[in-house]
């Protein structure tokens, strides 16, 4: 049997990818190189990264399971489908789900958000997590929370709060006029700061987590 021409390959490692992007399972170069059974990874990231030349996929740096579509109308269904192209918010240092700790607000890079979901994207900011009082409400260490800023939130709402120079994430609640911070873990105490000190930086609309 003939060598599959390099174009026809390259077309359907494309088709592959994006019926895993519109299913919301992008691929790695190991599962491309599975798929297509490639004797090495980097067969398969050449085709990626030729596909990527070619602008109809985009790579995210750093990121295994980077790769998106760079043009929309290239989903079946064409333009009727396709999303708007995401909107990059900043990735600041890292917040705790704990017990207070330093905010810092270094930069380490940018997040895509859906520019449906992102509205105004200067106001949303993404915070890594340490800690585990928000476990049991499904925020774990290493995740990464999308926070929207706004200098409150209704009460059951899940938020970064500063007290000081010192952050953290939990559930706020109303209690007599006074903020409660709950954790989501029995292990943790619920914490009441001095309303003078409290500050609520914004609430978290999404969290996300990276298996690899």
């Amino acid at each position: 049997m003939g060598r599959t021409p390099a174009g026809q390959t390259r077309e359907r490692v494309f088709q592959f990818v994006r019926d895993r992007l519109l299913a919301g399972q992008p691929p790695t170069v190991r599962e491309v190189q599975e798929a297509f059974g490639f004797r090495s990874v980097q067969s398969a990231r050449e085709h990626l990264e030729a596909l990527v030349a070619a602008g109809r996929l985009v790579k995210q740096p750093g990121k295994a399971r980077g790769y998106r579509l760079a043009n929309p109308s290239e989903a079946p269904g064409g333009t009727a489908r396709a999303a708007a192209p995401p909107r990059l918010i900043p990735l600041l240092g890292r917040v705790a789900a704990g017990s207070f700790a330093l905010a810092v607000e270094d930069l380490e890079g940018h997040l895509p958000v859906q520019a449906a979901r992102a509205g105004d994207e200067s106001e949303l900011f993404g915070l890594r997590v340490h800690g585990e009082s928000m476990r049991d409400a499904g925020i774990l260490p290493g995740d990464i929370v999308i926070v929207r800023r706004q200098p409150s939130a209704d009460d059951g709402a899940i938020v970064v709060a500063l007290v000081g120079e010192e952050a953290t994430i939990k559930r706020l609640h109303r209690r007599g006029g006074r903020i409660e911070l709950h954790p989501a873990n029995p292990d943790y105490q619920v914490l009441r700061p001095d309303p003078a000190e409290l500050q609520v930086l914004g609430r978290v609309i999404e969290v996300r987590r990276y298996l690899d």
